[in-house]
């Protein structure tokens, strides 16, 4: 998956306005796909990730590929913004000082482990993006998440905290994807 400059603003212009068309309006932009390239139409997983300060203020997405990527974009950055339940609903104060990156993901392949050390043996840092499960519970870190989280052991330690699965428990599942990741800043 490659974008183009323009491709890459084009998303992050429409995550910005859905923001802030949820702002004004209490819901997300109307997105008409006739006005975008294909490649922007394609069915895509995708995460918008806010942040203020470089502290996370909301990401929301889905792992599966469901929506044209521009309508997931809205979407996601809308959801970020005012339902993610860690945080209470972005203000207008806030709108001005958040950060934005979008994560375009690939499909998710299955990872075969005995342990938790094999697991991690298994893990490419700083591209990875991880799921794991135990049981109903489930959580995911992005490939971004390595950026606060270099140590592979680290990193699977505070995924399974996020799923609520304890330390010494045996995950059942665990699989692996990669993203594309565009960051507000550096376009």
């Amino acid at each position: 998956m490659m974008y183009t400059q323009e491709q890459k603003q084009i998303l992050v212009s429409t995550a910005r306005s859905s923001i802030q068309h949820g702002l004004q309006s209490g819901k997300t932009i109307k997105i008409n796909l006739k006005s975008y390239a294909s490649e922007l139409q394609n069915i895509r997983a995708t995460f918008v990730t806010l942040k203020i300060a470089q502290s996370l203020r909301g990401c929301i997405g889905t792992l599966e590929a469901k929506h044209p990527l521009v309508r997931g974009v809205a979407k996601h950055a809308y959801a970020a913004a005012f339902r993610d339940p860690r945080f209470k609903p972005l203000s207008h104060d806030e709108f001005e000082k958040i950060t934005l990156s979008i994560s375009i993901l690939t499909p998710a392949e299955s990872i075969q482990f005995n342990s938790d050390s094999d697991l991690i043996q298994q893990l490419n840092a700083n591209i990875d993006g991880l799921i794991i499960q135990s049981g109903h519970r489930r959580a995911t870190f992005l490939p971004a998440v390595w950026d606060s989280l270099p140590d592979a052991e680290q990193f699977l330690s505070q995924l399974k905290a996020k799923a609520q699965i304890p330390p010494q428990e045996k995950l059942t599942e665990a699989w692996r994807y990669k993203a594309v990741e565009i960051h507000e800043n550096e376009i």
